[in-house]
């Protein structure tokens, strides 16, 4: 195989010269960031919304019950509730909420909010994007600050997939004929940055809620959130100084982002999301889903991605290399079963060579000339990769892919639609190929269950292959249910085997979790040094919302 023969980092830099810095003011209380790419913002603050509702929404505006610290094992920091307590034999759990919480709009915040929000999510299954629902029996109300959950199984980890459903107020909700459509303009929410001041569709402002049960915390007045369209766009607003919080990837971080400001621009990457190229199982291209339902195709297109060069290259040497081919890799390498790597390690490496034998030897060969290999029934295989529009690094990766699996006689290429549209066809399985991320945890078993889990196809984009197998759907409830550790670590065991062996997504690297700050304007921000969370805005980091309580203005 020839060796890549370009340099993908020479077309960022060049977008980033000529993307337009969005100038403008932020200083005293107002924190300008960036947690979102878009090319407009739409006004939709529905927290159910996976699709259109601003970043902002999840914990800014709805603050979770619990905030689960993945850098320090799990251990939970309380928000709403005051304290959970997990039955003995693991069938209920109870959560206790604080005295005196109060909606933006001056209501009381009581269980029956908490009631409300459950059983809304049975009326309206649409808004059950993690199917916490399927999990639950029944929620009952102990009384006006305490709810018990009661749940159809034993589940020793029912209580971080609770608290990732957002609680809505109840006087507010019961009105709304369709939930699933609505755009929430006006957000009444319970976290400390309610108030939409300012909106429209190139920047957005939002401020304090002025009933916020912990204002004594909170030192930050607004956010204001200013539209950028793609990586360049953001990293000309770090480098100019006007972005005090940012989530992006960075080309040449210290040069083109630190050298600027050495005393002020700082960065630090905690390990993150897996990134992995996955197949739609259900693409409506029924040539194409021949391919992808058999499991050496993937495995040979597995063996074709140069991760290397990906990372070197695309990622600018900060992600982590994942070869594991049941999807772990150093995030969760404490969970590993070494019998992985025995057996299906060689899938998960490149080699061209053998990568292409397999193609050959499984009748993925070219049989009409025209140059391009087909099924083995002669039909033709034609793979579009699908990544966002402005999501750089992705694009520079898929076009490194593209190389190898085109010299390997694969018919691919690129599609760059908007983000909201890529979405929804991961959502819907109606793709062919893409990059996905999926979000990192403190155990294997919330990327197991959020990428396999059928009740969530259709739901979320992190189902996107849809890929079903009803043993590891068995064996993750039976993960849920053990107390004994040793017990819990063999069935952890046979699930990776599983996934290994069938290799329904195709690892890539684990991405750093990108974040910027400026500490110009503001002062206590999580780093290496003091590593006391995550402190990446993005909206599938609930922890962010403690990093903005811990803001001080510097004047």
């Amino acid at each position: 195989m020839t060796r890549i023969s370009w340099i993908a980092a020479a077309s960022v830099l060049a977008l980033m010269a000529a993307a337009p810095a969005q100038a403008q003011e932020a200083s005293g209380n107002v924190l300008t960031l960036a947690a979102e790419q878009t090319t407009t913002f739409v006004r939709n603050f529905n927290p159910f919304g996976q699709t259109s509702a601003r970043y902002t929404t999840l914990d800014f505006i709805y603050e979770p019950l619990v905030v689960f610290n993945r850098l320090k094992s799990n251990t939970p920091t309380f928000r709403l509730a005051e304290s959970y307590e997990l039955a003995d034999d693991l069938k209920s759990i109870t959560f206790v909420l604080r005295p005196d919480l109060m909606w933006s709009d001056g209501e009381a915040l009581t269980a029956d909010d908490v009631i409300f929000t459950y059983d809304y999510l049975t009326k309206f299954p649409a808004l059950d994007f993690i199917s916490v629902s399927a999990l639950l029996d029944s929620v009952e109300k102990v009384d006006e600050r305490a709810v018990t959950f009661h749940l159809k199984e034993a589940n020793s980890l029912i209580a971080n997939t609770i608290v990732g459903m957002p609680i809505v107020p109840e006087h507010v909700w019961a009105e709304i004929e369709d939930p699933v459509t609505f755009a929430n303009e006006n957000p009444v929410g319970s976290g400390p940055m309610t108030e939409i001041t300012r909106f429209t569709p190139q920047v957005y402002e939002q401020c304090r809620n002025p009933h916020y049960w912990d204002a004594d915390n909170l030192k930050v007045d607004c956010l204001r959130m200013p539209q950028l369209a793609d990586n360049p766009q953001v990293l000309a607003a770090l480098a100019e100084g006007t972005l005090d919080w940012a989530t992006s990837f960075i080309p040449d971080i210290d040069n083109t982002f630190v050298a600027k400001d050495p005393e002020h621009h700082k960065y630090w990457f905690t390990p993150s999301s897996l990134v992995s190229f996955q197949l739609s199982m259900t693409t409506p291209d029924e040539n194409n889903r021949k391919a992808f339902n058999d499991v050496n195709f993937r495995r040979a297109l597995s063996m074709l991605i140069d991760r290397q060069t990906i990372v070197d290259i695309a990622g600018y040497g900060y992600p982590l290399i994942n070869e594991d081919p049941a999807m772990l890799g150093e995030l969760y390498k404490s969970f590993a079963n070494p019998e992985v790597a025995t057996q299906f390690g060689q899938y998960g490496q490149f080699d061209f060579d053998a990568g292409t034998a397999l193609l050959d030897e499984a009748g993925y060969v070219d049989a009409d000339g025209d140059g391009f290999r087909d099924n083995p029934d002669g039909t033709p295989i034609a793979i579009d990769i699908m990544v966002p529009n402005g999501w750089t690094d992705w694009i520079d990766a898929v076009q490194i892919s593209m190389e190898s699996l085109t010299e390997a006689g694969l018919n691919v290429k690129m599609s760059t639609p908007e983000a909201a549209v890529w979405t929804s066809g991961l959502i819907a399985g109606e793709y062919s190929m893409t990059l996905n991320a999926l979000a990192s945890a403190a155990d294997p078993y919330f990327p197991y269950i959020r990428s396999f889990n059928p009740n969530d196809f259709g739901k979320s984009r992190f189902t996107a292959p849809h890929w079903e197998n009803a043993e590891v759907m068995e064996l993750l409830g039976q993960y849920t249910q053990i107390k004994d550790a040793a017990e819990a670590r063999a069935v952890m065991d046979q699930i990776q085997m599983i996934v290994a062996e069938a290799m329904p997504v195709i690892p890539v690297y684990n991405s750093p979790s990108f974040y910027q700050y400026n500490t110009s304007r503001f002062t206590g921000w999580a780093n290496a040094e003091d590593p006391k969370y995550s402190p990446v805005v993005s909206n599938a980091n609930p922890a962010r919302l403690l990093q903005l309580l811990d803001l001080d203005p510097t004047e």
